[in-house]
Parts: structure tokens; C-alpha cells; sequence
């Protein structure tokens, strides 16, 4: 979060209402979710909340993919940052993976 919210200075003015403001919202949004499905202490529901992460992360790396083929940061900051959300991903998706296989271990209780 706190690299997209460096990120964003590479956009112009114009885009400060549009695209800077969606990409503020949904990077925050990442860690949120997660936080929030942790304080829920139910296994669906953490699951439920990590899946709502993943589609906020979606939604950061579409806004800065578009950002780059628009030319409206550098390049190579660009794909920083897409790269950080796809290791990101693969962390999440194994996160839920650890949630499933919990859960599955206590219904056998």
C-alpha cells in the first residue's frame, strides 16, 4: 500500500481525482480486508475477506497496467509494482490455501 501511495506521485495533476483515487482505494483496501477477516477468528469468513483482498489487488494492478500503457508513470516503476502484486497474489492465494486446509482439520474434531 505504502508503495502505491509513493507511486501515484509519477501521475500527472490530471489524474488526481481519477485514477490516483482508485488506486488509494483499493491498495488500502488490500490490507484492510485481510485485517478484517483475521478479527473475524471464523474460517469462511477470514476466507471470504482474503478473496475480497484478492479482488482489490486485482483492481491495483489493473489501474497501474493502464497507467503504464498510457504512459502516465515510468515504465520500469510500473512494472515494480506489478511485480510486487503478483507476489503478492501468490502469498494470498496460499494464506486462503492455509485457511482452507485449517478449517478442513477442524471439522474432523
Amino acid at each position: 500500500m505504502l508503495d502505491v501511495y509513493l507511486f501515484v506521485t509519477f501521475l500527472p495533476p490530471s489524474e488526481k481525482y481519477k485514477r490516483v483515487d482508485q488506486l488509494e482505494r483499493s491498495s488500502s483496501s488490500i490490507p484492510a480486508n485481510i485485517a478484517e477477516g483475521y478479527g473475524r477468528f471464523y474460517f469462511l469468513e477470514n476466507i471470504s475477506f482474503c478473496r475480497n483482498a484478492r479482488g482489490s489487488l486485482s483492481e491495483t494492478k489493473n489501474h497501474i497496467i493502464a497507467a503504464k500503457d498510457l504512459r502516465q508513470a515510468p515504465a520500469d516503476e510500473c512494472e515494480k509494482l506489478i511485480d510486487k502484486c503478483d507476489t503478492l497474489r501468490r502469498v494470498l492465494n496460499g494464506y486462503i490455501r492455509f485457511l482452507k486446509k485449517q478449517k478442513a482439520g477442524n471439522d474432523e474434531s
